[in-house]
């Protein structure tokens, strides 16, 4: 039996999340949604999700005593990133005025910027928010049986910019293309959210449960 940990620092719906991975994960594992780092320790899989201001996201993960815990983590098992808790993997973020986060990607988070327009030359808002196409870059377990081109769920202002183009494993265009999934031994991060993006999210989770950290393919 294996279990799962979805990280716990109040900010996320961590509802959606655990539920979406209870429906995809085997019978015997078990999900659980806690802020304790033995527990998070000690999971086979662990979850990093996340929503709102990073200087909120960091001081919370402060407070909790999360920030050597998911950096230990990151280094040792299965770990998924999702929304905020992919942008806080990296160095730092325009956020906030500037804040740092965890540093365990090399890499910034920028700011859309402003008056964004598509290829028609129509105005873009920010956030982005709703559907979007994701293309992946190079192959990963956790791409398994989803095609290229397969839409998912944003909502966000900000995106990661990873100083190693080679950890780069999505792109999406929202007036330019910009990196929508990152990859490192055995860190996955996506800034879409995969529990609210239907079959292709769904998924995605289901290869993330299986995947044992390396790069091998998934049995199929």
């Amino acid at each position: 039996m294996s279990t799962v940990a979805v990280i716990d620092y109040g900010m996320g719906n961590l509802h959606s999340i655990a539920k979406a991975l209870q429906r995809v994960a085997d019978a015997p594992d078990q999900v659980i949604v806690t802020h304790e780092g033995d527990a998070i320790r000690q999971a086979s899989h662990v979850v990093f999700p996340g929503v709102g201001a990073m200087r909120d996201c960091m001081a919370r993960l402060g407070e909790l005593a999360l920030i050597d815990v998911i950096r230990e983590v990151s280094r040792q098992k299965p770990l998924l990133g999702i929304c905020l808790g992919m942008q806080a993997l990296l160095d730092h973020s325009e956020e906030n005025d500037g804040i740092d986060c965890l540093g365990i990607i090399p890499g910034t988070v920028r700011h859309f910027g402003k008056d964004l327009t598509d290829i028609a030359g129509s105005a873009l808002k920010i956030p982005h928010m709703g559907w979007n196409q994701v293309n992946p870059v190079g192959e990963h377990p956790l791409w398994q049986g989803v095609p290229p081109g397969s839409w998912f769920y944003f909502v966000h202002s900000y995106h990661v910019c990873p100083s190693d183009k080679a950890d780069q494993a999505a792109t999406t265009d929202y007036s330019f293309p910009f990196t929508s999934a990152l990859a490192r031994d055995n860190l996955f991060a996506v800034q879409f959210h995969p529990e609210k993006s239907q079959s292709a999210g769904l998924r995605l989770l289901a290869n993330f449960l299986a995947w044992d950290g390396t790069r091998n393919p998934l049995s199929t």
